[in-house]
């Protein structure tokens, strides 16, 4: 899909990956928001210097799957396989999913300063299935592997490109808001699974020094 600057009708389905598993029930667009706002705080949170929050560790703020579509509900907990999240799954298989298109990952941070911007924005209702806080995924190299909780192992495979699918999250429909040809590091990114394994929220993120991710 690529970016233009104006909205479009949503068709094909824009995020997923595999499975099969009960879903919880659709929040309402306003609940999203709200759950943002919440952990934002206020709109201050927009003019802070993120850099200290580009390496090191993070920990998972939402797990989040759908069985095609957006948003991605939040669920207590999963197992992420080769192919993705259990419960998981994408109505645009040809332009989502695969191996290395496994999980898709956002940082609570960009989700923050879109939504201090006025759109209604909030984990999950641009498909990403990993939500989490404490790391900016648009600033780490493509290859860089994340330890999740005990078990699971991603490696970075590069951004995730908006399109008109997820437009519902933005005031204006422009969805390219969500993106790194405008807005460098906020992005959601996909990860292929190394090792497969349990999420859950609450898991702490580690971003692995070079030495230790290569070996």
């Amino acid at each position: 899909m690529t970016e233009t600057d104006g909205p479009a009708r949503p068709s094909a389905q824009c995020q997923g990956t595999a499975a099969s598993r009960t879903i919880a029930a659709v929040p309402e667009a306003e609940t999203h928001l709200a759950v943002a706002r919440l952990r934002s705080g206020d709109a201050a949170h927009a003019g802070r210097d993120h850099s200290a929050r580009q390496v090191g560790t993070g920990v998972v703020v939402q797990v989040n799957v759908s069985p095609g579509g957006v948003p991605k509900h939040p669920v207590e907990g999963t197992f992420v396989g080769r192919l993705g999240l259990n419960g998981d799954d994408h109505d645009d298989r040809e332009g989502h999913g695969g191996p290395n298109r496994a999980v898709c990952l956002l940082a609570v941070e960009v989700i923050r300063r879109i939504a201090a911007e006025g759109h209604p924005i909030a984990p999950g209702t641009t498909g990403e299935n990993v939500t989490a806080e404490g790391i900016e995924f648009g600033a780490l190299p493509i290859g860089t592997r994340l330890q999740i909780g005990d078990e699971l192992l991603l490696e970075l495979t590069g951004p995730t490109t908006p399109c008109k699918t997820i437009r519902d999250s933005f005031s204006d429909g422009r969805f390219v808001r969500l993106g790194t040809r405008l807005h460098g590091v906020d992005t959601r990114v996909y990860a292929r699974v190394v090792r497969e394994g349990m999420i859950e929220p609450g898991d702490v993120i580690r971003v692995l020094p070079i030495e230790v991710a290569t070996a």
